[in-house]
């Protein structure tokens, strides 16, 4: 290394339990165990707590690794036994990520309890060295910043329509960590975001019930009552309850999978009572 070049000092997060993982921390730094000073820790109450949007938000922010740590299996504080969730999601975050071309390396879990103070400053020094030799996030993959931060987004545009559909698989619990190695595939994850659906308004069909919009969870439809409404693709976590809300004789709601999505009507011809008007001046509509 040259004498102008400066050392790589990588941004590490770490989401540890509060009970365990978070005491071994406090441990290691009452003794005075030595590990890289970059890594930031943020203090859950459970690794169960942690979500698919901390991970993404935290590499969409800058974080070039991210480290989950918990209880060991079966010493959880709680009787949901949330370092089980942790371990499940963790597995299917790192598919994403390669799915995405990232190193899934950069995401790690372990469990390490109030006392093992020496081994949670082991494992931070380890990732951290791990971290330095891969450089930042992106480079070591070959991905430039931009096409990075897009694809990281679409992630988390997608996390809800992800947990909704995988639900199941991320309920599973086995006492055999071996076995959620391969809980996801490669395969099932691709085709998580080949198969996206998006839900489209057909502003002819469109009544302006306000149906869909009060059953939508995100506020991703705009209108009002006796305006077409539009969906905000942005906002959309992809549920469909749009679709099975909508009127079965109206039918203005369609599922579109792998297509683009027709623009939404602009603001100002969303107004049904002055279509209404205009039909009724051409003899199209009765008058009264």
């Amino acid at each position: 290394m040259g004498d102008t070049e400066i050392k790589f000092k990588p941004r590490l997060l770490g989401i540890v339990c509060n009970w365990c993982c978070y005491g071994g921390a406090d441990l290691a730094g009452v003794s005075r165990f030595q590990y890289p000073p970059y890594i930031r820790l943020m203090r859950v109450m459970c690794s169960g707590r942690v979500d698919m949007k901390h991970i993404f938000r935290a590499f969409a922010n800058g974080a070039d690794g991210v480290f989950v740590g918990g209880c060991h299996p079966n010493d959880c504080h709680y009787i949901t036994n949330g370092n089980y969730d942790a371990l499940a999601m963790i597995q299917l975050c790192r598919k994403i990520l390669e799915h995405i071309g990232v190193n899934p390396e950069r995401l790690r879990i372990e469990w390490v309890s109030a006392g093992e103070g020496i081994r949670f400053a082991n494992i931070m020094s380890e990732f951290g060295m791990q971290v330095e030799k891969w450089g930042p996030l992106g480079k070591s993959e070959g991905i430039g910043e931009g096409e990075l931060q897009s694809r990281l987004e679409q992630v988390v545009r997608l996390i809800p329509y992800i947990k909704l559909t995988k639900r199941e698989k991320l309920r599973f619990r086995s006492p055999d960590e071996d076995e959620y190695s391969n809980l996801f595939t490669s395969e099932e994850v691709e085709s998580l975001f080949r198969e996206a659906p998006s839900y489209y308004i057909d502003p002819g069909k469109c009544h302006g019930c306000m149906t869909c919009a009060r059953r939508c969870p995100a506020g991703a439809i705009a209108g009002v009552r006796n305006q077409v409404h539009v969906i905000d693709q942005e906002k959309c976590i992809k549920c469909g309850s749009c679709l099975a809300a909508c009127p079965s004789r109206f039918g203005a709601v369609t599922r579109i999978r792998g297509g683009p999505v027709s623009p939404g009507v602009p603001e100002s011809e969303r107004d049904l009572a002055g279509k209404s008007r205009d039909k009724a001046e051409e003899g199209l509509l009765p008058v009264g």
